[in-house]
Order: structure tokens, then sequence, then C-alpha cells
């Protein structure tokens, strides 16, 4: 088999509202198989649901609330359970069509978990999202910043079995107790840049590991809109890294993706 999988990026943001077509064949020719889209918010849902449509068996959507939210940033905040009030009828609305349940999680840097009362806020909504994945047999795509303990523990805490940590911030010990629940954690280009990153991809076994890219974010250029076809290069620094070829990599990388999200089998027919 050959090709990759971005496991997860943000298909339905701004940066990509011109130009989504020439994205989508350039992720083709770069050997994407396919991409799994995740959204933040309600907002986002039937534009990441079209482009499943546009793009079926290519672009597969992950529908979840974000664990910060608002738009621009100075009006940003920790979620709360109003900012799921939304989601929730629209997740069981397309259920049948999810790939999985994203991006969901925890953010607990200052400006927006400052208070406990702000972390518990934001624990209530994951844990309503973890309970959704459970009850559809999803497997849930999430983000932990500045929380990478707490996230994990509130997975393992719940109950939560297929479970991908993307761009996983935190300490490569932290991340061993994750690997020891079965998840699965996905690395960004950014690795060229992120000795943080560096450290992770040392510690975490090749079996452990998914690529993603985060699109438009996290790319190999601080500020330079990122895409899913730099997919490649978080593949070229893994192999380097681990003293692997690259199509080692991308094989065992590509068979973790559909270990954690069995719908891709169909979908990239193998």
């Amino acid at each position: 088999m050959s090709g990759f999988v971005d496991v997860h990026c943000h298909l339905a943001a701004q940066d990509f509202q011109t130009d989504i077509d020439e994205v989508i064949e350039q992720s083709k020719k770069a050997g994407i198989l396919a991409l799994v889209a995740v959204a933040e918010n309600a907002g986002e849902f039937e534009r990441l649901i079209e482009l499943s449509e546009k793009y079926s068996g290519f672009v597969l959507p992950c529908l979840g609330v974000h664990p910060v939210q608002g738009n621009p940033p100075q009006e940003q905040h920790g979620a709360s359970l109003e900012d799921l009030q939304d989601a929730l009828p629209l997740i069981q609305k397309y259920k049948e069509r999810l790939l999985g349940i994203g991006e969901v999680g925890l953010d607990f840097t200052p400006r927006f978990a400052s208070t406990e009362i702000q972390k518990n806020e934001q624990k209530n909504v994951f844990i309503k999202q973890i309970e959704i994945a459970k009850q559809l047999d999803l497997p849930l795509n999430v983000h932990s910043r500045s929380a990478g303990r707490p996230t994990i523990n509130l997975l393992k805490e719940q109950g939560a079995q297929k479970v991908l940590l993307h761009a996983f911030d935190g300490k490569p010990s932290v991340a061993m107790e994750g690997v020891k629940a079965g998840f699965f954690f996905s690395i960004p280009p950014s690795i060229i840049r992120s000795e943080q990153k560096q450290k992770l991809v040392k510690q975490l076994p090749l079996e452990s590991i998914c690529l993603e890219t985060d699109s438009p974010a996290l790319g190999p250029v601080k500020q330079i809109r990122n895409e899913p076809k730099n997919i490649s290069i978080s593949c070229q620094y893994i192999a380097q890294i681990k003293g692997l070829s690259v199509e080692n990599v991308m094989e065992v990388t590509t068979q973790n993706a559909i270990k954690l999200f069995p719908k891709l089998q169909k979908c990239i027919r193998l």
C-alpha cells in the first residue's frame, strides 16, 4: 500500500474558502489517500458535510466542539455547555456519515482556563462528547493544549477506547500513559521546528503514531498557511528520527489510521 492519511485537518477553515478544489487536487498529487477533516463548532458542520459529499471517499468528516470557541481571536473563550447545544442535533443528524467526533478536548492555556470553574466547564463539554462517541461507536479526535495529563486521565476515566491525540504538546512520559491505554498520537509538519515534538517522536513507538497536518495551522514555516500536501514532511522527519525508511513510516502510520478509524478501510480501497 502506498499513500498517506492526514488524520487531522481543518478544511472548513476560512483560509481554504477560495481555493479548496486546488488544495484537494494538490493533496491527491502528494499521495494522500484520505483527509480526516475536523470541525471546531456547529457553524462549520454543514460546510464539512458538503465537502465530504463533493469529495466522497476522500474527505471524511469529524464533527465536534473545540475547547476554545469564538472568533475573532480577541473574543475567544473556553467552551461551555451552551456552545455544545447547537452541535448535538447536527451530530445526531449526520451520525451515519461521520468518521469520528472532533475536534474535542481540553485547552488549559491561562487565557481560557485560569480558574477551576473554567476548567470544569471545558471538562463537562468534553465528557458529553466522549459519551456521544461511545454511543455512536466512533473514535475521538482530541485537542490537548497545556492539558496533556488531565486530557489523558479524563479519557481513561470515561472509558474512551478509540482515541487520537493530535499535536500533543505534553511530556513524552505523559504521552506514554496514553500509549499504554491504546491511544494514538498524530504528528504535524511543525515537528521540523519543534523540539518538543521531536522528543515526543523519539519516545513514541511507531505503532502509536499517525500523520496529520492540522492545516491551515502547524506548518513547516510559522505564519505560512499549511496544506495537507505537506504531510510528507511529517513522514520524512519521523523516518529520520527513528532511522527508518520513509516507505516504512508511511505504511505503518496509514495502517495505524485504519486501526483507529475502521471506516477508512472502505474509503481507501485497500
